[in-house]
């Protein structure tokens, strides 16, 4: 999806309600588009919700849940997202959009596996 934080947020750092994160994303065809995010939720160590503000999608709500299990962390996202534009958004997600989200959801829980192995 050619996924790229533009904001100064940095990895590790703690989140907050309130919270801004930018990015350039290339979902479709190598199209460059801005993207921001809000963090609206936060419960430490429990989940936290971020938000679209600006960016490709109608509506993106993307939930990040965690929970502690013997060995380490279990780790669980919940996305909700609409695409607009009517019968060609739904087309567009049906052929394209669904299965580049399974792909970079699959990519990162490989990434996250292989970090903390």
């Amino acid at each position: 999806m050619g996924f790229k934080v533009t904001s100064d947020f940095k990895a590790g750092a703690k989140v907050y309600p309130g919270m801004i994160i930018t990015y350039k994303v290339s979902p479709l065809f190598g199209i460059k588009l801005n993207w921001m995010t809000e963090i609206t939720h936060v419960k430490p160590n429990e989940y936290f919700v971020d938000e679209q503000r600006f960016g490709p999608y109608k509506l993106w709500h993307h939930q990040h849940h965690f929970k502690a299990v013997d060995g380490g962390v279990q780790m669980t996202d919940m996305v909700n997202y609409a695409i607009g534009y009517g019968f060609v958004g739904r087309m567009a997600n049906s052929l394209i959009v669904a299965k580049k989200l399974r792909q970079v959801f699959s990519y990162r829980e490989s990434v996250i596996k292989e970090i903390f192995k």
